[in-house]
């Protein structure tokens, strides 16, 4: 089967972004950067719990470390991957990002202008459910600029981050589902729009097939909000 990547992620939101401005407007747009900023805040509420099972301190360096995603090889192998290079890791932290996965599908949709907004919101917010204290700015988005800009204020690595663990990873078959159950569920509470999950779903297997789509719908009774390692995580 094929495997889920970076452009299945984005290909959901996209969608959403599509159908929640078409059928709602200006709303629906609010309701978007609502959905997706609690996703990141989720995202990096689980960073943080592994850190501090692991005794590890809030700060940028830990945050750096714990990601839970990780370039997939198709995407590698397209010469898409998300190519990133460190310009300063003092007093600021600032990285700029060159080629990023989510961006060339959201191009590739022509829904670019969802990609500066949900870019801009989903990092700011992995850093706020990660630890509210930490500072962190997107100046600028790959989606209408030649690059991503991305500042953490005060980080002061030195030295940098190390790798990730590998332990602390989730395919994206784990992310795009947390992305799909967090839309459907923001969606359907504030503006009783059940039907709107459905069309996005329903483009996911026109798309990507019946198998995929199965999968996607069956991943919305995981809980995102606790780490998996207790049940024995989910690969």
């Amino acid at each position: 089967m094929t495997q889920f990547t970076e452009r299945h992620h984005a290909f959901i939101a996209a969608k959403f972004y599509k159908y929640l401005k078409d059928r709602h407007g200006d709303i629906g747009l609010q309701v978007f950067v609502m959905a997706t900023r609690r996703y990141g805040e989720q995202r990096g509420c689980r960073m943080a719990q592994r850190a501090l099972r692991d005794g590890k301190e809030l700060s940028f360096t830990t945050y750096r470390e714990y990601g839970e995603w990780a370039n997939t090889q198709p995407s590698i192998e397209e010469g898409i991957a998300n190519k990133s290079e460190i310009l300063s890791t003092y007093p600021d932290y600032v990285m700029r990002i060159s080629c990023c996965p989510w961006a060339t599908q959201f191009d590739e949709m022509e829904l670019s202008e969802c990609g500066v907004l949900y870019c801009r919101h989903v990092d700011e917010s992995l850093a706020r459910g990660f630890n509210p204290d930490l500072k962190y700015e997107v100046l600028c988005s790959i989606n209408d600029h030649d690059c991503c800009l991305h500042i953490m204020r005060g980080a002061g690595m030195l030295p940098p981050p190390g790798p990730k663990s590998p332990a602390n990873l989730r395919d994206f078959g784990y992310h795009c589902g947390h992305l799909f159950k967090t839309f459907c569920e923001t969606t359907c509470a504030v503006l009783g729009d059940t039907e709107l999950s459905d069309l996005v779903l329903r483009a996911f297997e026109e798309t990507y097939g019946d198998e995929l789509a199965e999968e996607l719908a069956g991943r919305l009774d995981e809980d995102y909000n606790l780490i998996d390692e207790a049940k024995g995580g989910v690969r």
